[in-house]
């Protein structure tokens, strides 16, 4: 890959700090310290269901965590909105994963602490190291609000703000973001189509790639398609 393509986000390595030893505690635990609405990353692996609000996950983007004893990583990167969760195990070894303050495409690139390889975090691709052009497995994962998650797993557990950090959980580092009109440090050619930083659900099947934007299955709810050769339903 051209290395023009990478970008220094500022932080340097870790200086976003990635959490390697997750707390938790119960719903009842969390209390009102989330609000109804309010975004968590839903996860649910042997039935053992963890919620890992963004209000959390903003301010340190990758959690390595194990769930139902397997090492799996929890990761989200707020210029994009991607709240992606993989596996760290890979060819039967276990990775730890940090964040490497760089960016490409206006995406969050990782770094293993192992071999010290680059990771794009939207597609669990190494791009630069030793372990270039091998990819994570994904796991299932969703963003849901808390209200949903409670109700769906009332006996789940919550990403704990007890992080050994002093954040600012609640408050929005990237307020106005959202309403800019071109991804930070993006220097790719622009497609017009939809705006810079239109929320999207993206399916992929096998070569075949489609993007849903939030504008419209907003309005449909439920859109019916077929992608390559995988018919597919989007719920919103």
């Amino acid at each position: 890959m051209p290395y023009d393509e990478i970008f220094s986000g500022g932080p340097p390595r870790d200086g976003i700090p990635p959490i390697y030893s997750p707390k938790f505690e119960s719903i009842s635990q969390a209390g009102d310290g989330l609000k109804g609405v309010e975004p968590v990353v839903s996860f649910n692996l042997g039935g053992d269901a963890r919620a890992y609000p963004l209000q959390i996950l903003i301010w340190h983007e990758i959690v390595n965590d194990v769930v139902a004893g397997q090492p799996v990583m929890i990761t989200f990167c707020p210029l994009c909105n991607t709240a992606i969760a993989f596996e760290r195990t890979l060819e039967g070894k276990v990775y730890d994963f940090g964040t490497s303050g760089l960016l490409r495409f206006s995406d969050l690139v990782m770094r293993d602490h192992q071999t010290e390889s680059l990771w794009q975090q939207a597609t669990g691709e190494a791009i630069v190291g030793d372990l270039t052009g091998k990819r994570l497995t994904f796991i299932p994962a969703t963003v849901v609000s808390w209200t949903d998650f409670k109700a769906a797993f009332p006996q789940g557990k919550v990403f704990s703000k007890d992080t050994g950090f002093s954040r600012s959980y609640g408050r929005n580092p990237y307020s106005g973001y959202d309403n800019s009109e071109r991804p930070f440090l993006f220097s790719g050619e622009v497609d017009e189509r939809l705006g810079g930083l239109e929320r999207v659900v993206p399916v992929t099947a096998g070569e075949a790639d489609v993007a849903y934007p939030f504008s419209v299955i907003s309005r449909l709810m439920v859109v019916h398609d077929r992608v390559g050769d995988r018919e597919v339903v989007v719920f919103h």
